[in-house]
């Protein structure tokens, strides 16, 4: 499967890098994808408004009730659209990752199950935080917002800039269970 970079302008739609369909078709069954095989005339990609909370959406015109008699029914899921953040337009895996995720759902496996986390991570892992500017300046974000700035250690009573949204396990100077103060 060729990736190709992701880097292109918001004046043209995201890419679907060649052979993505193709790795997909050769992990699904009709069964657990019933749409995927009217993906190539159904989708279309485009970059969601930058204003966007999300990664990354996969929308049907149909509502929930149609798609699942057509599910059903192995039918045609009618017009589909992925819609991608433009922020992923320079991050490469994060981009693929996300595309990937939003596939699946358009393919016919709407639930966020196992079998989506698993096929997803085989496909296309998600990049780690050091790899991932995009995720970087999401954790940024957050940190920004939280009103701890710093961590005290309850025991030794260290203080340290907080650098992680989730609670530390041990302070760095003891080295004790972490407890807040």
């Amino acid at each position: 499967m060729s990736k190709g970079p992701v880097r292109t302008s918001p004046n043209e739609p995201p890419h679907l890098p060649n052979g993505l369909l193709d790795e997909l078709s050769s992990r699904l069954t009709r069964d657990d994808a019933p749409f995927l095989r009217y993906l190539t005339n159904q989708l279309s990609l485009q970059w969601a408004d930058a204003s966007e909370t999300r990664l990354g959406y996969t929308r049907f015109e149909f509502d929930h009730h149609e798609l699942f008699r057509r599910r059903r029914l192995r039918g045609s899921p009618g017009p589909i659209t992925i819609a991608l953040h433009p922020r992923l337009m320079d991050d490469e895996k994060l981009y693929l990752h996300t595309l990937v995720h939003e596939l699946l759902h358009a393919a016919g496996l709407v639930d966020h199950g196992n079998q989506h986390s698993e096929l997803v991570n085989e496909i296309a892992p998600a990049p780690k935080l050091s790899e991932s500017p995009v995720l970087r300046s999401l954790r940024e974000e957050v940190l920004a917002g939280l009103p701890e700035q710093s961590w005290i250690c309850g025991e030794c009573g260290h203080t340290w800039e907080r650098r992680r949204v989730t609670l530390p396990q041990r302070c760095p100077k003891c080295a004790r269970p972490f407890s807040s103060r």
